[in-house]
C-alpha cells in the first residue's frame, strides 16, 4: 500500500512539473501578425534608393486581412495600384512568403508566387526569407538573374512598426508602416 502511495505520489508530482513548451520564434512572430488582423495601416519607404521612386511619392498602405491558423494575407497598396498580396504561412519548419500579383480583373500576374521559406529560426520580431527554388527559377525565367539572390524579411514590433524589406547585392528597399495609427 505504501509503495503504491509513494508511485501515486510521485506520478502527481511529477504530472504537475509538465510544462507547455515555450513558443518558438516563429510561433510567436505569427501571433504579432495575427494581432493585426483586420486593421490596415499606412506606410512611407525609407530607403533611397533612385529604384524606388514609384513607391516614395505614393499612398503606401498594408490592410491585415484572410487570417486564418496558419495564413496571413496581407495586401500591399501602392497608390492606386492594389495588384500586390504577401502571403505569410506557417509551415512544419517556420514559415513561408510568398508575392501573389494579380491583375485588376483577379487573373494571376505571370510573375507571382515568388518567395521563400524561412532558413533560420529568426526572432518573434524579424523573420527573414531567402528566394526558393521556384522562385529562382521565375527570375531566371523572365531575364531577372539579379532577383535570384533575394531575401525578403517582415519584422513587427508591436505598437510601432511592421517593415517589409528586399535585400541583394547593389539592391535594398524597405518600407515601414506605423502600427501605432491604425486607418
Amino acid at each position: 500500500m505504501t509503495l503504491r502511495m509513494f508511485a501515486a505520489g510521485a506520478a502527481l508530482l511529477l504530472s504537475a512539473c509538465a510544462t507547455t513548451p515555450a513558443p518558438t520564434p516563429a510561433d510567436a512572430f505569427f501571433t504579432r501578425l495575427q494581432a493585426l488582423c483586420g486593421k490596415s495601416f499606412a506606410g512611407r519607404v525609407v530607403t533611397t534608393d533612385s529604384q524606388d521612386a514609384d513607391f516614395a511619392g505614393k499612398p503606401l498602405v498594408m490592410r491585415v486581412t484572410g487570417c486564418t491558423a496558419t495564413e496571413i494575407r496581407i495586401p500591399f497598396s501602392v497608390g492606386e495600384d492594389r495588384s500586390r498580396t504577401w502571403v505569410i504561412t506557417r509551415t512544419d519548419d517556420g514559415m513561408r512568403l510568398k508575392h501573389d500579383h494579380r491583375h485588376a480583373d483577379g487573373t494571376e500576374d505571370e510573375l507571382s508566387q515568388y518567395g521563400g521559406d524561412t532558413e533560420s529560426p529568426g526572432s518573434a520580431a524579424r523573420q527573414e526569407f531567402p528566394a526558393d527554388a521556384f522562385s529562382r527559377t521565375l527570375f531566371l525565367g523572365k531575364g531577372n538573374p539579379a532577383s535570384v539572390n533575394n531575401v525578403w524579411a517582415v519584422e513587427v514590433h508591436p505598437g510601432e512598426t511592421y517593415a517589409y524589406e528586399l535585400r541583394r547585392p547593389n539592391r535594398f528597399f524597405r518600407v515601414e508602416f506605423d502600427l501605432s495609427k491604425p486607418l
